[in-house]
């Protein structure tokens, strides 16, 4: 037999759900309104409560606003992201920490040592940096939203040349961009694409 699953009620109220998910859009279209560095800050202070394995928040922002700054980052970026990214009022370059575990004697103090023992394991921390990092960028956006502002996502870019470019000292390794405004209108031309249900994408034992 088929159960028929029906909704809960959300434990937030739908113009929260609606701000969040069901009416946000990826963004291609700005207001010339500002991007601060305190909206994006209040965005990070929502979204590094998000979990992590071991609370290693490896995610690292570079925020790009500046007209030269821009252009340093267009030169890397896939050519149909290029008007993109000089359209939007501030860029986000979101990249993983491979030292990530130089803080976790403060991030995991319930794990005595973890810090030494990850140091010489470079392909792991690599691993574990990226895998968490992307967790957080999913979280970073639900955050830019809560805080107003848009946000548009894309990764068609060359990650060495952004790395080279932006990264050569610290070693963060970039896997996204995040155009982040305020949108014009709904942010785009293009209508809302279907969505898989439930029943599609899941099984339930």
């Amino acid at each position: 037999m088929t159960e028929t699953l029906s909704a809960p009620a959300l434990a937030v109220s739908d113009e929260v759900a609606d701000l969040l998910f069901r009416t946000a859009r990826t963004t291609t279209s700005w207001t010339a309104g500002e991007v601060t560095d305190g909206q994006v800050a209040a965005a990070w202070d929502l979204a590094k409560f998000g979990p992590t394995a071991m609370n290693t928040l490896p995610l690292r922002l570079l925020v790009v606003r500046s007209p030269e700054a821009k252009q340093r980052l267009v030169a890397h970026m896939a050519d149909g992201n290029k008007a993109k990214v000089e359209a939007a009022p501030a860029s986000l370059v979101l990249a993983a920490d491979p030292a990530f575990h130089e803080h976790l004697d403060v991030l995991f103090p319930v794990y005595p040592g973890i810090k030494d023992q990850l140091a010489p394991a470079a392909e792991v921390r690599e691993g574990m940096a990226r895998t968490n990092a992307l967790l957080q960028a999913g979280y970073l956006v639900l955050a830019l939203r809560a805080v107003g502002l848009a946000a548009g996502p894309m990764n068609g870019m060359d990650f060495d040349g952004v790395d080279g470019e932006f990264f050569a000292e610290s070693g963060w390794k970039s896997f996204l961009v995040v155009n982040v405004g305020q949108a014009e209108g709904d942010g785009t031309p293009h209508p809302r694409l279907p969505r898989l249900g439930f029943e599609q994408v899941a099984e339930v034992l």
